[in-house]
Formats: structure tokens, sequence, C-alpha cells
């Protein structure tokens, strides 16, 4: 027998014809992501409870991974908001050693994701659950930032919801005006940035004026988040003002590259970790693939390979912890500001992970004075953008089971974790789905002469419908002697092993009153069913 596994990287088919118009496209973009990708890192670390290098070298070696053997031409890879509350709920519980293990053991759970073809199954996560969960990350992002934000004198803030809000009420005395106010400017900036540029600028007239049509032009490709670190931090190092910064919180960023250590894996570990495991490999999936949908929505570049990229995935996160890194996925924002960039293949995300890896061998230093209310803004924002708000004012349109499903997934999100949020998610859309097609099952009466005893058969007979056939045997035991029962199949599309048993249960019934069952009309799906399981009965 063949293996179905086919391991080729998106940038093998990229590259035949490659010429400089896309190389510079490609280029640009990357340089673009890259600059974007920075300050994002770093915050995504700090607010993972890691320090800032874990995110820098994440998005520089998982980036590079990605782009190299992934299955799209355009996602970029790197630490993701998503993976905020997961990873801070994880240091907290198992420590940092065992969260590397976790991260590099969901790495092989993604890569034999890839290798058996089941990169399609994520499709099967009903879209209810997955906006509940990341509507309740994007909650849990913003609160996990409110600390820095005002500035709080709180030493280590706890993973859990409202322990958090708790803990804020405590030291709301401790409330920096400084911190807030560089916070509050850099959310405002971050929205008011792209706007000031735009086609419906507020200074749309003065860009008219010679010189600053190209001054515009320049100012609307550069980030906004690059914009508000590098102003904000200037003008909190300059006036010196008494805010937390990243160095006085971590110390120096190191410029040179992160020492190779092997985590200390051992098979009893590994079985702690069962859950955090799960945890990261089944967002990761999840957070990836929708990314790379996403992105075949946002190009018209070739469709992307679910399986190849959860392979590239898994080789990323299994490789990451070994240099100290953090888990990773792919990005939504930055893989669609690499679209928007003029990306075409995989070169532009390699760009941008040597573009970020320059950015920090060089400049490393400077990162000492970044103030956390500004990361903290940042964060707020990214938080803002993920979360699918709009679709709680929806809700009243859609029917009950999505309600449920979201509402649901969206509260046990905030509540406890995404894993019981998922796994609950998960078995009530089973339940939900079970009784819906339950209900799509129906038994019809047919009147006839005599002894016949008719009925009709319509939808599929599973086992979370069996109940209504019960309405047969109750007619064939309150009805004449030496029955001649007939079960019309015509509309009968589907059987299971519990169906069957049904069907032996009438035919019992039919049998104790010396009578007959006959079934008519068998689909071929239906037949076979029967056929193989022995069942004998006329058809």
């Amino acid at each position: 027998m063949k293996f179905p596994f086919v391991f080729r990287p998106r940038l093998l088919d990229a590259l035949p014809g490659y010429d400089r118009d896309r190389f510079l496209r490609d280029l640009g973009a990357g340089i673009t992501v890259g600059i974007v990708a920075l300050p994002l890192a770093m915050a995504f670390a700090i607010a993972s409870g890691l320090k800032p290098e874990a995110g820098l070298w994440t998005a520089i070696l998982a980036g590079f991974i990605i782009a190299a053997l992934g299955g799209s031409n355009v996602q970029i890879g790197g630490p993701a908001g998503a993976f905020i509350v997961i990873v801070y709920g994880i240091v907290e519980r198992y420590g940092l050693a065992n969260l590397l293990i976790a991260t590099s053991c969901a790495g092989v759970l993604l890569f034999l994701l890839g290798v058996l073809r089941l990169g399609r199954l994520v499709r099967f996560v009903p879209v209810s659950i997955v906006i509940g969960f990341t509507n309740g990350i994007a909650v849990l992002i913003a609160s996990s930032q409110i600390k820095d934000w005002l500035g709080l004198s709180i030493a280590k803030m706890p993973a859990d919801f409202f322990a958090q809000l708790t803990l804020i009420s405590r030291h709301i005395d401790t409330f920096n005006p400084y911190s807030f106010a560089l916070g509050v400017t850099c959310v405002l900036g971050l929205f008011l940035w792209p706007r000031l540029w735009g086609s419906n600028s507020p200074i749309k007239g003065a860009m008219n004026l010679p010189g600053m049509s190209s001054t515009a032009a320049i100012s609307a490709r550069v980030p906004s988040p690059i914009v508000a670190l590098v102003t904000l931090t200037l003008f909190a190092w300059y006036f010196k003002l008494p805010v937390e910064t990243i160095g006085s919180k971590f110390g120096s960023i190191p410029r040179g590259l992160p020492a190779f250590a092997l985590p200390a894996f051992s098979w009893e570990t590994v079985k702690l970790l069962v859950t955090p495991t799960i945890t990261i490999a089944l967002l990761g999936a999840i957070e990836s693939l929708l990314c790379a949908r996403v992105a075949d929505q946002a190009s018209t570049l070739r469709r992307h390979d679910p399986n190849q990229e959860l392979m590239a995935q898994g080789i990323a996160n299994f490789v990451v912890p070994f240099f100290g890194g953090m888990p990773a996925t792919g990005t939504i924002a930055r893989t669609v500001t690499n679209v928007r960039a003029g990306a075409t293949t995989p070169v532009a995300g390699i760009t941008h992970a040597i573009t970020i890896a320059v950015i920090v061998m060089a400049a490393a230093p400077l990162a000492l004075h970044v103030p956390l209310a500004v990361l903290a803004g940042i964060l707020l924002f990214v938080a803002f953008n993920m979360g699918e708000w709009h679709e709680f004012a929806k809700l009243k349109t859609y029917s009950a089971h999505y309600r449920i499903l979201m509402l649901g997934t969206f509260f046990l999100t905030i509540v406890f974790d995404l894993t019981v949020a998922m796994e609950v998610g998960l078995v009530t859309a089973c339940a939900l789905f079970i009784r819906r097609m339950s209900g799509v099952f129906t038994v019809e009466r047919v009147p006839a002469d005599g002894t016949v005893l008719q009925f009709k058969l319509y939808g599929s007979l599973f086992f979370g419908a069996v109940a209504k056939v019960d309405e047969v045997v109750e007619a064939i035991e309150q009805g004449p002697d030496q029955p001649v029962v007939v079960l019309d199949c015509l509309q009968l599309v589907h059987i299971d092993t519990s169906g069957l048993d049904a069907l032996r249960g009438v035919q019992k019934a039919a049998l104790q009153r010396t009578g007959t069952l006959r079934l008519d009309n068998l689909q071929p799906e239906v037949r076979e069913v029967i056929v193989r399981a022995g069942f004998d009965a006329g058809r």
C-alpha cells in the first residue's frame, strides 16, 4: 500500500520562473512585515510571562521555518496573540521548562496531523465555536494588559480572569498617570495613524500642497505600531518619565544568537503535559489554517496546502523551544499586511524573519527604554482588532444552536480556559447536531387493509433517532394477529448499527405475533449495510 505522505514546501513551486520584479516585491513586503512584527513579538512574549527575546527569536526562527517549509505563498508565522493566555497559564502552572517541552511535543503532534493528511479536519470546527473562543481570548488579552496600561505596582498577575480583576481592584491606588497617558496615547495613535493618510483623511487638503503627497505616501507605509513605539519611547526617555520599561523589568536583551539547549525530556513529564500539549497543538492548527484561508481570500495566488502547512508548523514548534522560544502559529494581521504589501512567494516570509534578526542584532540595546505601557497599548489594540464583536450584535439573527455554541464557548474561555471551552463546545455541537438530525428522521404510517401494517421511513435511521421506531413496535403490539409489517425505505438514506438493532426490534415484535417484516425500496447504501450485517428480512 502506498503511504500518502508528501512533503513539498510551497517555496519549491514558487522558485521556478522567479524574477527580479517578484524579488523586489517580496523584499519590500518582507521588510514591512518584519518591522510590524518587531514590537508585537516583544509584546506577546512579555504578556505571556516570558522575556522579550523569547518572542523575538520565535518570530525569527519560526517565521523563517514556516515560510521556507510551509504550504502557503504568503503566510507569516511567529508568536500570536491567541497564545498569550495559554502560555501564561502553562508557565504559571507548570513552569517555563515544561512549557518548552509541551511546545516541542505539540510540534510533533502538529507534524503528525499533517503527515496523516488531517489538515482539512480543522474545517469541521463550527464557526460559532471559533468566534466564541476568539472573542474570549481577546477579552483575556485585554484584561492581562490593564496592569501595565494603568502602571499598577503588581509583581505578578494571576492567569485567572476574575483573580486578575480582583488584584487590579486591590492595587488601583498604585495607579501611575504617566503610564496611563502613554498607554492611551498609544491606543489613540494606532487608531488614528492609518486614517491620517487615507482617502478620507482630515488633512487631505494639506496633502495637496507641494511635496506633501510624497510625504503622505511614505508616512502611510510606516506601520502604526512602529510609529507609536518609537515616538512614545523617545518621549518617555527624553522627559525621564517614571514608568516601567523593558530594561527596568527584564534587563538587557541579548544581541547574539540564542544558545541551543535541550529541555530535560522524560516520559513521566510528557505524560503530565498532555493537556497543555493538546491545547497548544489544537490552537496552533486552528489559528494557522484559519490564517491561511484568510490569506487565500485576500490574494489571487494559489490556495494553500493545509497538510504541508501543519507539517511546517510542527517543525517550527519542535525546534523553537531548543532556543528558548514560545509556541508559534500563523498570524492573521501580519499575513494580511504581507499580502497588502505585495508579497508573491514565501521569500517575503523569509525576508521578514531576516529583517527582525538584523534589527535585533543591531539595535537590541535600544529596546531597554520601551515603556511597558506602550506595549500594553499595542496589545489592547491587537485584542480589539482580534475580536469579532459585531457577531454579538447579530446573534438575534442566528439560530438558538448558534447562540448556545458561541456564547457558551465565549464564557467558558474566559471563566476556565481554551481547552475546556473547546471540549465542551465540540461536545455541545455534536449533541445539538444529533438532536437536529434526529428531528429530520420521521416515520409515517400509511393506511392499509387487513393485517398489513405499512410505514414509510424518511431520513437517517441512526442512534439518535431510533426512539421514533418505537411507534412501529407499538402499532404491531396493538394491531392484528399475524401482521405483515411493510417498511417503505425509499426515502431512507442512511442506517447505522443502532438503526439495524431497531429494525431487529420491529422484526421481533412481528414474529411474536406470528407475523413477518418486509423492507421495500431499499437504497443501495442502506441495502449494503443490511446485507453485510446479515439481517434477515424481506427485501
